[in-house]
């Protein structure tokens, strides 16, 4: 490790402009292509140890990218059961709610399922789902006295059937004419009068 060092120390120092070969003359050092086939050679093996280290890692992270992924389907998936279970149960509540409107109206409206058309039913259920009968009392009567169309009419007690004479056979033993029988018997009648 401690070529990765220098390699770091080089990275974060400035580098300073190499001065031109004219401007110090003596004072640089000649050309000595040994030290630099060596120089090279270390910085390719840096090089080569950090694209071996490389190839180590990108497995893990890629097994970490996955991991990750998973553990987000994962989370999305709870959380899209979370959000279709809350809508049953919403759903639930309501159908409970109509229904206990619905009952609490019969005896009151004339067709009780237009009671819940005209009453918000999510005030009625509590913060823990429990439906608040009282106040359905309640918005039931405030509903009657603003829409008091909506009540049963007071004569709720059975009509008598009135007698309809044209229905039935008389009972006095006259026929009217258009009757099958009347007809049939008129026939049979003439049928023997002339002998056959």
């Amino acid at each position: 490790m401690p070529e990765n060092e220098e390699t770091e120390q080089v990275a974060t120092e400035p580098q300073e402009p190499a001065p031109a070969p004219e401007a110090e003359g003596a004072e640089e050092e000649p050309f000595d292509a040994e030290r630099a086939k060596k120089a090279i050679n270390k910085k390719n093996a840096e090089a080569k140890a950090l694209r071996e280290r490389l190839k180590e890692l990108e497995p893990l992270a890629r097994k970490a990218k996955e991991l990750e992924d998973a553990q987000k389907s994962e989370q999305e998936r709870l959380s899209e059961q979370l959000t279709a279970a809350q809508q049953r149960i919403q759903a639930v509540q309501q159908r409970a709610v109509r229904a206990e409107v619905r009952a609490l109206a019969a005896a009151e409206f004339a067709d009780p399922d237009d009671a819940h058309a005209f009453l918000d039913l999510d005030s009625f259920v509590s913060d823990d789902g429990d439906i608040d009968t009282d106040g359905i009392r309640d918005g039931l009567a405030e509903l009657l006295k603003r829409k008091p169309h909506l009540a049963k009419p007071a004569d709720t007690s059975p009509r008598a059937p009135r007698s309809d004479r044209t229905q039935g056979s008389s009972g006095n033993g006259n026929r009217t004419p258009n009757e099958p029988s009347a007809v049939f018997a008129d026939f049979m009648k003439g049928a023997l009068a002339r002998g056959r």
